[in-house]
């Protein structure tokens, strides 16, 4: 399973990647009232300083790059559910919060593990707009905008079979 496109590197105002996000800053917690998933979507990332207007300027199938411990915090399904509604295609990060990690892979949210992400960022290797390609199965990424190749943590195999099948429910009806 393959999935490309642009890429969003979560930074600060002096470029470096942020780290610990939380879910209170993926999806903040005066918005909880909102049952509908896809009316979750323009919440995203609504309590991160700099990313407040990240709903308006993201496409269907943009990639999200941090840094470590992406969704710390609580067990907030909301933080998963705003990057589906809008249509994100994964999320590539240094390390996840324990219970993000396992939402995601429940919900079929591509996630993928890339220990040394925030030194190849400083480095220049990746930045927001460049666009990728990442082989779930392999963890192969390649920078399809200078053509260089990395290597991230492969899915397991039970990930990418939820994801195959849509969802850890659909994956226990089949």
């Amino acid at each position: 399973m393959k999935i490309s496109g642009r890429i969003w590197v979560l930074t600060d105002s002096q470029g470096k990647v942020i780290h610990d996000i939380d879910t209170d800053q993926i999806y903040h917690n005066k918005h909880l009232a909102i049952t509908d998933p896809k009316e979750m979507g323009k919440y995203a990332l609504g309590n991160l300083e700099g990313w407040e207007d990240f709903p308006q300027k993201a496409q269907p199938g943009d990639i999200i790059f941090a840094g470590k411990n992406f969704g710390a915090g609580s067990s907030r399904q909301h933080a998963v559910d705003c990057f589906k509604a809008l249509g994100i295609g994964a999320i590539v990060a240094e390390s996840f919060g324990a219970i993000y990690k396992r939402n995601a892979i429940n919900s079929a949210l591509a996630i993928v593990e890339f220990p040394g992400l925030s030194k190849l960022v400083e480095e220049g290797e990746f930045a927001s707009g460049h666009r990728v390609e990442i082989d779930l199965a392999t963890g192969k990424i390649k920078n399809l905008t200078t053509g260089k190749e990395f290597r991230a943590k492969p899915a397991s195999r039970v990930q990418m079979e939820i994801l195959k099948a849509g969802g850890l429910f659909a994956y226990g009806k089949g």
